[in-house]
């Protein structure tokens, strides 16, 4: 694995769209090539990446009428990892431990190239499984953190500001319920 390199493994033809392409776009586009995330590219600039989560994260947001009137680009991070060709996959595999990102596109003299993924570097060495698992692993137990910490801050009780009973959330340092939580 030592000699491997990012160009000997990434997907040479990523799916991507152009900045304008609205968010229901995106995901006819998803389903259609059966990926899970689309590259942002304009001019063989990348200039955003989305992914299918970006998009259950705006429905959230917005209804499924208005995923027309949503640019791609507008939900897209602006802080974008990427990786060059010659990188070397230990190194990919550290940096996607690190930022758990599964995905990274990679980039030449600022042009796309490509994207690996750690079902690429799977596919090429399934031996990495253990590897990959402990990544896995990592970033489940960062979600479980992350419940835990909302969960503390629930409690169950009477709401402060309606006088209802129920799951509290701590809001403005009050205990509060759902409705009086998303008023505030």
């Amino acid at each position: 694995m030592k000699n491997v390199i990012v160009a000997d493994v990434m997907t040479r033809d990523p799916v991507t769209i152009p900045p304008e392409s609205n968010l229901l776009e995106c995901a006819k586009k998803m389903v259609k090539k059966k990926v899970s995330s689309l590259l942002i590219v304009e001019k063989k600039k990348l200039i955003g990446f989305i992914s299918q989560s970006d998009i259950l994260w705006a429905l959230t947001k917005k209804s499924a009428a208005n995923l027309k009137n949503v640019k791609a680009i507008e939900i897209s991070p602006k802080k974008i990892i990427t990786i060059k060709p010659e990188a070397n996959i230990s190194f990919v595999i550290e940096k996607m431990k690190k930022t758990k990102f599964e995905k990274i596109p990679v980039l030449q003299n600022n042009e796309v190239v490509g994207i690996i993924t750690a079902k690429d570097i799977l596919n090429f060495n399934p031996e990495l499984y253990p590897e990959i698992e402990e990544f896995s692993k990592i970033k489940q137990e960062s979600e479980k953190l992350r419940r835990i910490k909302e969960a503390e801050k629930r409690r169950e009780g009477v709401c402060e500001e309606c006088g209802n009973h129920g799951i509290l959330f701590k809001a403005n340092g009050m205990l509060v319920c759902e409705n009086c939580c998303n008023k505030i």
